[in-house]
């Protein structure tokens, strides 16, 4: 018993290490350490599917969607560290949904403000001289979609207690109050509005080389020790298997339904349980997912 407490206590402390960033523990003292008023209930829906292992699936998801919508793949390429700092932005994603889910209510606003600070300065130009800004509440409307879909995708598939209707509609409306925040406007409560959301962007999305390059870094070249790729990889066949059909043959993602249903749900299930043994010991920001999109944090 205790061999097992100190391999899950020093496999928890890995990933914590590796999400986190630096400063993990500092940041893990004030989201939870400090008293006072938080935005959500601590059993609420937001709270089980942002504080569950199955984040790490649902965060690659969502960064392999987002960058099917070429203006926000754009801003990413040219505004993003992710070929450089993927750890640091990972680290800040990671911090930035502890913040607003699980800490007291100033410092999430805070967390927010800081957000719409950077998005009004990243602005650029498309290939064909269109004017793009991440405050775009269109834009941001893209993002928000892609993360929640996909972070509740991952949580009915992989997480320890999916939601039943009503907690999945908890969790729309819930992360919803945090995308008004960053400037979202009329974000999706519902499951079914954020299906209806995801489906009205469908005409504005395409592969861009960009999104093809970001596919690589998050697939191919990823910012683990050579000791925890396999592990990795598992976490990104899982991410891939969650993808819409129509997005594989443009991202130069495979397609193999019948595996994707069968031994990778395995896998990712195997996965995920490691995972979330491994933090059990561990608050819940110690949770967080792999990065999103750099104009959504």
């Amino acid at each position: 018993m205790k061999l097992l407490d100190a391999t899950r206590d020093r496999l928890g402390a890995a990933v914590f290490a590796r999400v986190a960033g630096p400063d993990g523990p500092r940041q893990r003292e004030r989201i939870h350490g400090r008293p006072g008023p938080r935005w959500f209930e601590p059993d609420s829906a937001i709270v089980r599917v942002h504080g569950d292992a199955s984040m790490f699936v649902g965060g690659i998801r969502a960064l392999l969607l987002q960058t099917m919508h070429p203006a926000a793949m754009r801003a990413v390429s040219e505004h993003s560290g992710f070929r450089g700092d993927m750890l640091g932005r990972l680290a800040r994603t990671s911090t930035f949904l502890a913040v607003t889910t699980f800490g007291h209510e100033e410092d999430a606003e805070a967390a927010c403000e800081a957000v719409r600070r950077i998005h009004a300065k990243v602005t650029g130009t498309m290939p064909d001289g269109t004017p793009y800004a991440a405050s775009d509440p269109h834009l941001l409307r893209w993002v928000h979609v892609a993360e929640a879909h996909s972070f509740l995708l991952a949580h009915q598939v992989y997480g320890a207690r999916p939601l039943d209707q009503a907690g999945r509609d908890e969790y729309v409306a819930q992360i919803a109050e945090v995308g008004r925040r960053l400037g979202v406007l009329d974000p999706p409560t519902t499951e079914a509005e954020l299906e209806e959301a995801l489906a009205s962007y469908r005409p504005e999305l395409r592969a861009t080389p960009e999104a093809r390059e970001a596919v690589r870094y998050v697939v191919l070249r990823p910012p683990v020790p050579l000791v925890a790729r396999p592990a990795y990889a598992v976490l990104v066949a899982a991410a891939v298997g969650l993808l819409p059909a129509w997005t594989r043959l443009p991202l130069r993602l495979p397609l193999m339904p019948v595996t994707e249903r069968t031994v990778v749900k395995v896998l990712g299930g195997a996965a995920t349980g490691t995972i979330r043994w491994a933090m059990s010991a561990a608050p819940a920001v110690e949770q967080k997912p792999v990065e999103v999109d750099a104009t959504a944090s």
